[in-house]
């Protein structure tokens, strides 16, 4: 019994750690208001902190209201970089968007979040 213990706390310790290889700074932010028809974009900055390059595979939003751009190219151990997500503000009332940022070799896709309230224009 104090094996299998001792296997499942290690196995939790190597899964938290693998996880932690990749730190963004903030996942979710909030615009507040803003008026209708003028895009906003945030930038979410990220920092590589496994000990091997990491790749952005794709980042998707969950709707054609919400553009991602990430970096193609390999981001280097211990450097940052940043993915900005444009949301068009076409329509009027409040929004949670999310995006999913899957990274080569991550089991799971990251999820970022912006959210607000589009107020219409006088």
């Amino acid at each position: 019994m104090k094996l299998l213990f001792s296997i499942f706390l290690f196995s939790m310790l190597f899964v938290g750690n693998a996880q932690s290889d990749v730190v963004f700074q903030t996942k979710k932010h909030s615009f507040g208001k803003i008026p209708q028809g003028k895009p906003v974009t945030f930038v979410f900055t990220f920092t590589n902190n496994s000990t091997k390059p990491i790749v952005v595979e794709k980042a998707d939003a969950e709707c054609g209201c919400t553009k991602p751009v990430f970096p193609i190219e390999p981001i280097m151990k211990g450097h940052s970089n940043q993915i900005s997500v444009t949301y068009n503000a076409a329509d009027v009332g409040s929004f949670s968007k999310k995006v999913s940022v899957k990274f080569a070799n991550a089991d799971a896709a990251e999820t970022l979040i912006i959210e607000g309230e589009v107020l219409k224009n006088k």
